[in-house]
C-alpha cells in the first residue's frame, strides 16, 4: 500500500479531497532559532528597550548573558525532543504481510514499538470495515505499527469463525487478543468504538475514555421518542 505521507501527485489528489489529512508542517531548525530569537527580543521589549535599538556592546552582552545560555540549551533539548519524536513517528500507514513477514515485522518490531495486527479475509464485510477503520487509526497514531494479512497466508488453517482477529503486541511480546465477530460488536461498529476498543489494550493512547456505544436503557428512549413522534 503506498505511504500517505510520501509528496507523490496522486497523494497530493487525495489530501486535495480530504480524503487523508494534510502532511503536518515540520518544525525546521531555523524555524526554532527565529522562536527563540523572538523569545529574546520579548524578553528585552518588556524591560523597555528591542533588539533593534540597542548598541554593539549591548547586544555583546546579550548574547554573553546567562539567558542565552539558558535558552541555548532550551534550544537543544528542544530539537533533541524533535528529532526523537520524527524518529517514532515512522509509521502512519496499514502495511500488508505475509507469514514470512511475521517475525521481521511483529517480533522484532523493536524497542518501545506497539504492534497491531489484524488478520482479515476478503469477502468478509466485518473485515473489510475494521481495514478501514485501521487505516485512520494508523495516520492518526503514527508512532505505532498497524499490520494485516489474510489468515490463512500468515497462519495456515486460521479458522473464519475466528476473523476478524487482532492481536496485540509491544516489543514482540503478546499483550491482547480479540478474535471473532461478537468481540467487534457486529457490522454496526462504529469508527469511534474500535478506537475505544483498541485503546483498552494499551497500544494507543486514545481521548475515547467512555464506551461510545449507546446503552440499551438509551436506545430504548430513543426508540420510544420515534414512536411519539409519529
Amino acid at each position: 500500500m503506498q505511504n500517505p505521507n510520501e509528496d507523490t501527485e496522486w497523494n497530493d489528489v487525495l489530501r486535495a479531497k480530504g480524503i487523508i489529512p494534510q502532511k503536518e508542517k515540520q518544525i525546521t531548525e531555523d524555524e526554532i532559532v527565529n522562536m527563540l530569537e523572538q523569545t529574546i527580543e520579548q524578553k528585552q521589549q518588556q524591560n523597555g528597550k528591542q533588539l533593534s535599538d540597542m548598541n554593539l556592546d549591548e547586544l555583546d552582552e546579550l548574547e554573553d548573558s546567562e539567558d542565552e545560555e539558558i535558552l541555548l540549551e532550551y534550544r537543544n533539548k528542544r530539537i533533541a525532543e524533535l528529532q526523537a519524536m520524527a524518529s517514532k513517528e515512522r509509521f502512519g500507514y496499514v502495511m500488508e504481510i505475509s507469514g514470512q513477514d511475521y517475525v521481521q515485522e511483529v517480533n522484532k518490531a523493536g524497542d518501545g514499538i506497539w504492534v497491531v495486527l489484524h488478520l482479515y479475509k476478503p469477502g468478509i464485510p466485518l473485515c473489510a470495515l475494521i481495514n478501514q477503520y485501521m487505516q485512520v487509526l494508523a495516520m492518526k497514531y503514527k508512532t505505532v505499527k498497524f499490520l494485516k494479512s489474510i489468515s490463512t497466508t500468515c497462519i495456515p488453517n486460521f479458522p473464519d469463525k475466528n476473523l476478524p482477529g487482532i492481536f496485540v503486541y509491544f516489543e514482540g511480546d503478546i499483550k491482547k487478543q480479540l478474535v471473532g465477530a461478537l468481540e467487534f460488536r457486529g457490522p454496526n461498529l462504529t469508527q469511534d468504538e474500535f478506537e475505544y476498543i483498541i485503546g483498552k489494550t494499551g497500544a494507543i493512547q486514545t481521548d475515547i475514555k467512555e464506551d461510545p456505544k449507546p446503552k440499551i436503557k438509551d436506545k430504548m428512549f430513543a426508540d420510544l421518542a420515534d414512536t411519539n413522534d409519529w
